[in-house]
């Protein structure tokens, strides 16, 4: 199984309280699942609201159950941005 690190940032990081953590994920929804599992109050909530990069890619609208993780690849955690 993959070893993934994921990223917050912005409001998904002070949700977490951490910028960034490991995880062992074969798919984004995996990973998201294991997230939402390690932090199940505030950061569940923003995630709904997130964008997604893998390895630097746009994730847009694929479903993460189809989005394969690499190892030692990133997620990156991207809340809306304020005027942004």
């Amino acid at each position: 199984m993959p070893k993934v690190t994921v990223r917050y940032w912005a409001a998904a990081k002070a949700a977490a309280g951490i910028a960034e953590e490991p995880y062992d994920a074969v798919t984004l929804a995996e990973a998201l699942a294991a997230v939402r599992e390690r932090h199940p109050g505030e950061l569940a909530r923003v995630l709904l609201r997130c964008s997604f990069l893998v390895d630097g890619d746009p994730v847009g609208t694929r479903g993460h159950e189809t989005v394969r993780l690499a190892e030692g690849g990133t997620v990156e955690v991207l809340p809306p941005f304020a005027g942004g």
